[in-house]
């Protein structure tokens, strides 16, 4: 099979042997690979693949189905020639690729492969974190409460929108220029603010202004803490899922207190494999309709031959990308 690998922190053309599917898996031909920000860390030497996972980059993905392993308890019937969206820890930039058929989820006829790619990982990260499966959830959204989504633009923001609305909630945004603003609004963000044009005290004022948050999704990270712990409601509830603007932050631990406040801190890619299962189940069960209806849909910026991985990358890299970036071996 063909791939991409890292080589000194670039990504070059290779060719492995075709993997075979072991019990519970079943092997793809990729039509299409979703890009996401771990890819970039991964090709920089910062997030390496979990144990025993591919070494090359790729977390989602989506293609017909060529192989079939051993069935498995739990894991759903899959047959040749099935179209699904799948997610992986790692392995998807490449013609082939072998996954959990627990991990996987079927693909309505109203999306194309391009924008399948583009699901798997915003929709598991977003429903495990606002929802939950098999546990307390973090952010325990409910109708009727205000979610902040920050970088409501972005291919997790843009999808933290659309089902935070669908799950009843008021939902505000932030977004940097006006064309992404637009945007946003046109998910069915109710309020959407433009952070290029406000510092953060003054998105924090906005914030306020709006009534404030009882769940932050947040993909900035360390310096955005503190404005964050501001942000929400008494009882609120900030759920860090990224670090696009640095690790290291403070907070006012008396602010947070006064609020009877939490702080959670998740990542998707190296859960245990029978929770992303669990996830990619409460995925299909809840929004296989929503998507299949064009209530929920992936925001796509761009679909690129694979060999332009590294300007996929920059794209993200440079906040070019509004929505999602897909590469098609």
């Amino acid at each position: 099979m063909e791939i991409l690998e890292i080589h000194e922190g670039h990504l070059r053309p290779a060719t492995r042997p075709t993997p075979q599917p072991g019990p519970g898996e079943v092997l793809l031909e990729v039509a299409a690979a979703g890009v996401n920000r771990a890819d970039l860390l991964q090709v920089a030497g910062h997030y390496p693949p979990p144990p025993g996972e591919p070494d090359h980059p790729g977390l989602e993905v989506a293609g017909r189905v060529l192989a079939v392993g051993p069935p498995e308890n739990a894991a759903p019937t899959l047959a040749v020639g099935d179209r699904v969206a799948a997610l992986l820890a790692g392995g998807g930039y490449a013609s082939h690729a072998v996954v959990p058929a627990a991990q996987t989820m079927p693909v309505p006829d109203t999306l194309t492969d391009a924008e399948a790619a583009a699901l798997p990982e915003a929709l598991a990260t977003v429903w495990s974190n606002l929802v939950g499966v098999g546990q307390t959830p973090v952010g325990a959204l409910r109708r009727g409460e205000t979610l902040l989504v920050l970088g409501g633009s972005g291919g997790v923001g843009s999808t933290a929108v659309q089902i935070g609305r669908l799950l009843g909630a008021r939902v505000i945004a932030t977004a940097g220029g006006p064309e992404r603003v637009a945007a946003v609004e046109a998910l069915g963000a109710e309020a959407v603010l433009d952070h290029r044009a406000l510092d953060a005290a003054a998105l924090t004022d906005a914030v306020r202004g709006l009534g404030g948050a009882d769940v932050i999704l947040d993909v900035l990270g360390g310096p955005a803490l503190a404005q964050n712990v501001r942000r929400l409601r008494t009882g609120g509830r900030l759920v860090v899922i990224g670090t696009q603007a640095g690790r290291a932050g403070e907070v006012d631990v008396l602010a947070l207190m006064k609020r009877r406040a939490s702080i959670h801190g998740t990542t998707l890619r190296a859960r245990p494999a029978a929770e992303k299962a669990a996830i990619m189940r409460d995925v299909v069960a809840h929004l296989g309709g929503p998507l299949a209806s064009g209530e929920v849909r992936p925001t796509l910026h761009a679909a690129m031959p694979l060999a332009e991985a590294e300007r996929a990358h920059a794209m993200l890299r440079d906040g070019v990308a509004l929505g999602k970036v897909v590469l098609l071996p």
